[in-house]
Formats: C-alpha cells, structure tokens, sequence
C-alpha cells in the first residue's frame, strides 16, 4: 500500500497542518492537494465528494480516503511503519498511543471548543468528555510524566497534540503550565515545525493572492 498514491488535501493555518508535518517526519512521498478556504474551495462538489463536511485535513491513498485527524494519523503511521512513530500490534505502548490520539477528537477538541464559544458541557451524563478542568488535569498529568506523552518514545500523536496545544495556549484556551509549555518547545523545536511553517506561510500568501485577484 505504500507504493500507492497518496493526495493530501490541505489548507494552511488549519487543523491540516499537523498532518503535513507528520508526513515530513515519516518522510513519506505525496502530492499536495491545496484547499483554497479564502476563494471558499472547500465548498467545490470536487472536494466535498473527499469530504462532504468540506473540512481539512483528508488523504486519498490508492483507493482509499481518509478523513478526521485520528483517523489519518493512525493511518499514515501505520503506512509508513519505518519512521517508527506508532507502536506496532502487540507493543504494550499501543493501547496508550491509540487512546491519546482518539481521546483528542473526542474529549480534548470539544472542551477547547465548548471554553472558546463559552459554553456549558452539558453536565457528565450528556457531556462527551465530562467537564473541562478533568480534561486539563488528565492532559498535564500525562504530560509530566514526559518527555512525551508515551514517556521516553516519541510518536505520532506528539505531532498532533503539540501542535494543537500551541495553538490552544497562544489563544488563551489552555494555560501554558510548566509541564505543558515544556513539551510544546520540545517537539515543536523539531526541524520539521519550522519547514513546515515555512511552507504554508508562502501558500497562505498565495492563497491570499488568488483571493485578492478575484475581488
């Protein structure tokens, strides 16, 4: 399968960007599929036949698609197991890799989102993730464990959530503990960050751009 073709659907500045810097620490080959959300690309029946939630990130390997952002890092860790970034069936480490990166989606997003439109959870019995200080408390406590959230191994899911705990303390949705700022410096001072940065800061001006261009 790692022979097939794999299309990446990406916009910069977006929940995309972990993914392209996963993709450049599994060193694996693709071909750049960009979503312009400034011309409203996302919206194109093309696109939404990928994803009909016109959201990114979504990959196209061979015949399969692939969307939402556990999913596709389960996937392409898997697909590129010589990067060594997901713990292979049978690895005691596996069990903890899978749940941080499902418990992301399913309880760390939604509190995040809940704190920044100052909403209620709900109460436990209809809340998906309970409430949003457990959250937090389960999130810094894994982390000082560190260096990484599996302890000594880094993987996959780093790459998502320090890339989303960057953006949730430089928006003031999640302080920057020590433990947490910690680790957001540690894995985001990887060489790929920065290339990756690099790379959308010039397809966001591109983006901007084509927008501009067509009034």
């Amino acid at each position: 399968m790692t022979d097939s073709k794999l299309i990446f659907f990406h916009s910069p500045r977006t929940r995309s960007t972990g993914t392209r810097i996963l993709l450049e620490e599994l060193s694996a080959p693709y071909e750049l599929h960009d979503v312009n959300f400034r011309i409203g690309a996302q919206r194109d029946p093309a696109y939404l036949a990928i994803n009909p939630l016109g959201k990114v990130p979504a990959i196209k390997h061979g015949d399969a698609v692939v969307t939402e952002q556990g999913a596709i890092y389960i996937y392409l860790a898997d697909a590129f197991p010589q990067a060594g970034l997901a713990p292979a069936i049978g690895d005691p480490l596996r069990g903890p890799y899978l749940r941080w990166l499902v418990y992301y989606g399913s309880a760390f997003e939604p509190a995040m989102v809940d704190r920044a439109m100052k909403r209620d959870a709900g109460g436990h019995a209809m809340s998906p993730y309970g409430s949003y200080d457990e959250v937090m408390a389960q999130v810094r406590a894994q982390l000082a464990k560190g260096p990484y959230l599996l302890g000594e191994r880094f993987t996959a899911a780093d790459i998502l959530w320090a890339t989303a705990l960057r953006w949730m303390t430089a928006f003031g949705l999640a302080e920057a503990t020590p433990e947490i700022a910690g680790y957001i410096e540690r894995v985001t001072s990887r060489p790929s960050f920065a290339k990756v940065q690099a790379e959308d800061d010039a397809l966001q001006a591109e983006h901007e751009r084509i927008a501009a261009a067509r009034g």
